[in-house]
């Protein structure tokens, strides 16, 4: 995510109109930080329900839970 995807997601929940006022930068920058814990916990949720679905399937890995935690690396 960039920083216009998070205003405009910020926007659409009404999160800006609580944050927007004062000190917009120092804002942006703890929406941001959010923004990237919330994606990092949904990433590894992902990658952990790939890893089980792997798993029940003979143990056939094909890296697909690695490939999704390595999303948060580009």
């Amino acid at each position: 995510m960039n920083e216009d995807e998070i205003i405009l997601m910020a926007d659409a929940s009404g999160l800006s109109y609580y944050g927007m006022g004062k000190d917009r930068n120092k804002f942006l920058h703890y929406l941001e930080a959010f923004a990237a814990l919330v994606a990092e916990r949904e990433r590894e949720a992902c990658a952990k329900t790939a890893d089980e679905h792997m798993q029940e399937s003979e143990g056939k890995s094909f890296g697909v839970g690695n490939a999704i935690r390595a999303r948060g690396n580009t």
